[in-house]
């Protein structure tokens, strides 16, 4: 089976409101938690700090959730099936995202930081998915 056979089956053109949902509440928490680190005004000096708070996350996030299944024809059924995608793909994206973010990007990986953003992200993307399909009924 060619990666092309694969991701046919993981990837529902259905999917695509919890794929601009779940990019956006990753950019919120990601955006909240370093305003409580981070004051405004340095963030408007240094206009590339946070896309570089986002990347190795986002980049995690687009390379696992797809092959979890995060936006297969199952995720869009109900959200006793898309919370558990969303957040089964969550801890290894964040995994990617804290290698990155260790290696390649500016910032650490401290085990606080590890455990929160894990928490938080798994929080927030289950949350947002559950609203989701509250409102959409």
């Amino acid at each position: 089976m060619d990666l092309q056979s694969f991701l046919k089956g993981r990837i529902d053109r259905a999917a695509a409101p919890l794929a601009v949902g779940d990019v956006l509440v990753l950019i919120a928490m990601l955006t909240v938690g370093t305003l409580s680190h981070v004051p405004a005004e340095f963030l408007t000096a240094n206009p590339l700090y946070l896309p570089e708070v986002y990347a190795p996350f986002l980049i995690g996030w687009l390379l696992v959730a797809p092959v979890v299944g995060a936006y297969s024809a199952g995720a869009v059924e109900t959200a006793k099936s898309s919370v558990p995608l969303a957040i089964r793909s969550w801890i290894p994206a964040a995994a990617i995202g804290f290698v990155l973010r260790a290696f390649v990007f500016s910032g650490g990986a401290a085990p606080v930081f590890v455990a929160i953003i894990l928490v938080t992200g798994a929080l927030a993307l289950g949350v947002w998915r559950a609203a989701y399909f509250k409102i959409r009924g």
